[in-house]
């Protein structure tokens, strides 16, 4: 596999060869990825990752973080350590067996490295290996569950001392080196990691050696996500709490006054879309503003690409010069129809004598982006919209680029009003090849089970190629289970067509309207 040259090397190179030489040593980033939610990684882990040759990454992490990686990174998951003893001892081989190699090698682990990661451990081996390395601390969840679960963990009414202490059925032995007894009341909160199994203990040790059995208690269950999970007691109640609502590891456990402040202080599981699973199949080029979206109003997003835009090769665009208007349909064919533009030696100023359609809110960021301010936009994202609304156009010359499977309806339209339109191909919309795919199959299981609460359409194509993606089963079974959101009508004609039944439709053909209609919904 190709690899770009290592630029963090810490030797000179030479200028020519030298016989028998050895690779340079390469470097380890030990990086923080935080508990859960992407975002929460920092800007220096996230240039870490961008610069990547290895990443060696935990078997707990969000692994959309791995999207940031060069196309040649390779990536390695973590060995198990519920199953695998000798995990730390092999971790340690591949980090140095990958910087002995010359590589640019990112430790991805979630929360913060040194708390309670083993971060120290894999530090050790890297020094007495002669490997370089840097650390980037990460937010742990102790601060970060926390604060999404709206419990702060000091507040000056409540507490001015904070602990984190691991869980860990080792911290429960008699020669644990953790001393419980002056630990249960020695701070105002305390933070337990890993502690979930060992509930039971861990309110004994506490209470035995004084904390008062009314002291408040909370669990937060995979922070950060949309899948969190709070449940609340005192010390007296939250090991029956827990067992009646068989909440499961990864969780920590905040023991402390601060536990009050939740219902004042919660804000991430009170959002309008928390809990919702949402599938978005729009091609991965296009999710992240909808993903965006979505997740800041709560939703967890799976993103299940059924199309990818590809501009289509030898098309030559007319010169702009020879016609009255130009009408851009869509984003895409705003930005490949200024590629090609430019590719040819002209700009913007090509457009000047001609004047400018938009169809939809995006398309007109769009063309703003480049310098032109669209000179008529329908009220509607419809062809017919643009066909009534435009004006006298009989006679006129019409450009319109845009997809290649774009239905007949505006062209049409518009020749009826007596304008000659040339309708250019610029881009097709080809359906993504998923066949055998494991990511398909556990999409497959989860539609038929109920376990995703809406799909996402929006275009006809993600529509079409989304049905012929699950061929042994008819729509009204895939989707039976399933509330189904289209970003307008055209969209909604195709799903019904194909035996989707479509239960919202966004009020404008854009994602934030369609993200509202979801939230009303």
């Amino acid at each position: 596999m190709k690899r770009r040259a290592n630029t963090q090397t810490r030797f000179t190179k030479p200028q020519g060869k030298i016989k028998n030489q050895k690779p340079p040593t390469g470097i380890v980033y030990i990086v923080g990825a935080g508990p859960g939610d992407r975002k929460l990684i920092t800007l220096k882990g996230m240039e870490c990752l961008q610069r990547a040759d290895v990443v060696i990454y935990d078997l707990l992490l969000n692994d959309a973080l791995l999207e940031h990686c060069p196309a040649h990174t390779e990536k390695i998951q973590a060995p198990d350590p519920r199953i695998r003893t000798t995990r730390q001892d092999e971790l340690n081989h591949l980090l140095i067996e990958h910087a002995k190699a010359g590589k640019i090698v990112v430790r991805l682990k979630g929360g913060d490295p040194y708390i309670f990661g083993r971060g120290g451990e894999e530090a050790v081996a890297l020094t007495e290996a002669g490997i370089p390395f840097e650390v980037v601390p990460g937010i742990t969840s102790a601060i970060a569950a926390s604060a999404y679960a709206g419990i702060p963990v000091t507040h000056r009414d409540y507490a001015s001392s904070v602990a984190f202490v691991t869980g860990h059925s080792a911290a429960l032995h008699p020669d644990s080196n953790i001393n419980w007894a002056q630990l249960s009341t020695a701070v105002d909160t305390l933070v337990v990691y890993m502690g979930v199994a060992h509930l039971r203990q861990i309110v004994e040790r506490l209470t035995a050696h004084g904390r008062d059995p009314q002291t408040p208690v909370s669990l937060v269950r995979v922070g950060t996500t949309p899948r969190q999970h709070v449940v609340q007691g005192s010390l007296t109640d939250i090991v029956q709490k827990v067992e009646e609502t068989q909440l499961k590891s990864p969780a920590i456990i905040v023991v402390g006054e601060v536990n009050r402040l939740r219902e004042q202080l919660r804000w991430f599981d009170t959002k309008p879309l928390f809990g919702k699973r949402i599938l978005v199949t729009r091609a991965r080029a296009q999710a992240s503003d909808f993903a965006d979206l979505l997740a800041a109003n709560g939703a967890e997003v799976l993103q299940f690409p059924t199309i990818k835009i590809q501009p289509i090769e030898g098309v030559n665009i007319p010169s702009p010069h020879a016609y009255d208007w130009v009408i851009f349909t869509s984003v895409n064919a705003v930005e490949i129809f200024y590629e090609r533009l430019r590719g040819s030696g002209k700009d913007v100023r090509a457009l000047g004598g001609s004047s400018i359609g938009a169809f939809g809110v995006k398309t007109v960021e769009a063309l703003n982006r480049i310098g032109i301010h669209p000179d008529f936009v329908p009220s509607h994202s419809r062809g017919s919209a643009i066909a009534t609304e435009i004006g006298d156009v009989s006679g006129k010359k019409i450009l319109l680029p845009r997809a290649k499977i774009a239905t007949a309806d505006l062209p049409n339209d518009l020749r009826e009003k007596g304008a000659q339109v040339d309708d250019v191909p610029l881009y097709d919309t080809l359906k993504v090849a998923n066949d055998g795919d494991k990511r398909r199959d556990e999409i497959e299981a989860d539609l038929l089970k109920g376990s995703i609460d809406f799909v996402t359409f929006t275009s006809s194509s993600t529509v079409t190629n989304f049905l012929e993606m699950f061929p042994a089963h008819a729509p009204t079974a895939l989707l039976a289970n399933v509330k189904v959101a289209v970003i307008g009508p055209t969209t909604q004609k195709t799903a019904l067509v194909r035996d989707v039944r479509v239960d919202v439709v966004a009020k404008e053909a854009s994602v934030e309207s369609l993200v509202e209609a979801i939230v009303e919904a």
